[in-house]
């Protein structure tokens, strides 16, 4: 299953419902957003997976990090807390500021929505993102769940995928 119908199924989908209130958009305007949005992380975080302990080091994040608290409890969307917490797994995932304001003004431009509104739904959308997968993985705690939604053709490897998407978001 893939993260944008975790999203779309988890808890009546009501975190989509508050991240479309949170920023004024219309549920088709979100999950259009979500669409694009999804595949580059989860991109990123293959990417950071396929790394020597990075998988460790994603497991170690969704059993410690509490993320699901933003799927079970939408009212905690754009609080300081969620948007740090955004934030730094975007630094973890994208690795820099460019990549993000870069995804933002492609998304933007795709879209037709703002730049500026994208890069302020980064961060809600990426702790989002880590609660469907620690919600998918028992907290981290099933491997097979994780690598499940992160191979994301179900070929049973990762790495053409992240070739794929890699290819997509920087061949522009």
């Amino acid at each position: 299953m893939n993260l944008l119908n975790v999203l779309l199924q988890e808890n009546q989908g009501q975190g989509v419902q508050a991240l479309s209130r949170q920023f004024g958009l219309d549920t088709n305007q979100t999950q259009n957003v979500l669409g694009q949005l999804l595949p580059v992380l989860v991109s990123g975080l293959q990417r950071n997976t396929s790394q020597q302990g990075g998988l460790e080091s994603l497991l170690g994040a969704l059993s410690k990090g509490n993320h699901s608290r933003y799927l079970e409890d939408p009212s905690m969307l754009g609080t300081e807390e969620n948007v740090a917490d955004g934030n730094g797994i975007l630094g973890h995932i994208l690795g820099s500021k460019d990549v993000s304001r870069e995804l933002a003004r492609q998304v933007g431009a795709n879209t037709g929505l703002s730049d500026s509104l994208i890069k302020q739904m980064l961060p809600v959308v990426a702790s989002l993102a880590m609660g469907a997968l620690a919600k998918q993985t028992g907290g981290g705690q099933r491997q097979e769940g994780l690598l499940g939604m992160l191979d994301m053709d179900g070929d049973g490897s990762m790495i053409d995928d992240v070739a794929g998407l890699l290819g997509k978001f920087l061949g522009r």
